[in-house]
């Protein structure tokens, strides 16, 4: 039984994390924390937990964490980076929901999230937590810096592609959508209902935080020489991204597309690849750890790739359960064998 202490419960990514682990047969939760919420218990604050759990929140430097194995991260952008040196010392493992530990240069990480980063020597140990292509090195991490959700898809989407050099690496575009759970569960304008409702825009266009993630993950997979256009936008759904990937072929090529990444994902219990012209929908993946995707040529010269996630699951909590399965030699499945929600 893996014991597990979660530093920032309280939002979207926290719920899910606990709901998800709280089904999971082989982990226990030992602490949830929150500074504006200790005292409180799980069940009055989230009442999908009434009468399931007698937990409740604690302050973070009143937490018993030497009771923990695991630790999980579900705070804002640079809340981890300074607590985890001082728990990696005390033995724990770390899996980080937040983008502390994504990047490996600390000044790209300055330079996008705004302030120094606090621990910048173990932005080289830290493990980026897709496992579709870091299996081996999760098994054997301390700290695992699980990847955003933007970047899950995008990834996913193109990895074959560029992995078998069949398209112009400095000509690649993403045009990615998400439900308004992945703007977090702060108040804030932009997610009001009235807002969102019957609405439907772009942002960050002039540059995304997860542009430099899904570079230097495609980087480190190709030949270094990824220019990706990223535009996300928001979607009047809770739930969900949906990412349309463009990518020119290299070169007169008559592979088959859908036989490529099925042969790419044959192992990954998690993607799953649809016959060219069927088009995955958000609803299919919709509280599950699936990525389903589509790849389709459509013309000569272009591909278009279509793939399909749960923001706050493979994009978040699944993904952490995931990661945790694979770091604790459990079947990667455990706890997520989930159908999706319809409707």
């Amino acid at each position: 039984m893996v014991k597990v202490g979660i530093i920032g419960g309280t939002g979207y990514t926290g719920v899910e994390l606990i709901r998800l682990l709280y089904m999971h047969p082989q982990a226990e939760i030992v602490a949830i924390t929150s500074r504006t919420e200790a005292g409180r218990s799980l069940a009055e604050y989230f009442p999908n937990f009434a009468g399931l759990s007698d937990l409740e929140f604690t302050e973070p430097a009143s937490t018993p964490f030497q009771f923990c194995d695991l630790i999980f991260f579900a705070t804002p952008n640079g809340t981890a980076m300074k607590v985890v040196p001082e728990l990696l010392s005390a033995g724990k493992k770390i899996i980080d929901l937040a983008a502390d530990f994504r990047l490996n240069d600390a000044a790209v990480w300055q330079q996008w999230y705004g302030e120094e980063h606090a621990c910048a020597d173990l932005l080289n140990e830290a493990v980026y937590g897709l496992p579709e292509i870091n299996r081996a090195k999760i098994k054997d991490a301390k700290l695992v810096a699980n990847p955003g959700c933007y970047p899950t898809s995008v990834i996913l989407g193109f990895l074959p592609l560029i992995e078998q050099g069949l398209v112009d690496p400095a000509n690649l575009i993403a045009d990615a959508k998400s439900g308004v759970s992945g703007a977090g569960r702060g108040a804030k304008i932009g997610s009001l209902h009235a807002e969102v409702s019957e609405n439907f825009k772009a942002y960050g266009v002039d540059g995304h935080r997860h542009l430099p993630e899904i570079k230097q993950v495609l980087n480190a997979v190709g030949d270094n020489n990824v220019q990706l256009t990223f535009i996300p936008h928001l979607l009047p759904m809770n739930r969900g991204i949906h990412a349309t990937l463009y990518a020119n072929i290299s070169s007169q090529d008559s592979t088959d597309l859908t036989q490529l990444y099925r042969d790419c994902f044959r192992k990954e219990p998690f993607v799953t690849v649809l016959d060219a012209g069927v088009h995955p929908e958000t609803r299919a993946v919709r509280g599950t750890n699936r990525c389903i995707l589509s790849v389709n040529r459509v013309s000569d010269r272009q591909i278009v790739v279509l793939s399909v996630i749960d923001n706050l699951v493979k994009g978040a909590a699944g993904q952490a359960v995931q990661n945790m399965n694979i770091m604790y030699d459990l079947p990667e499945t455990t706890g997520l064998e989930t159908v999706g929600l319809l409707p």
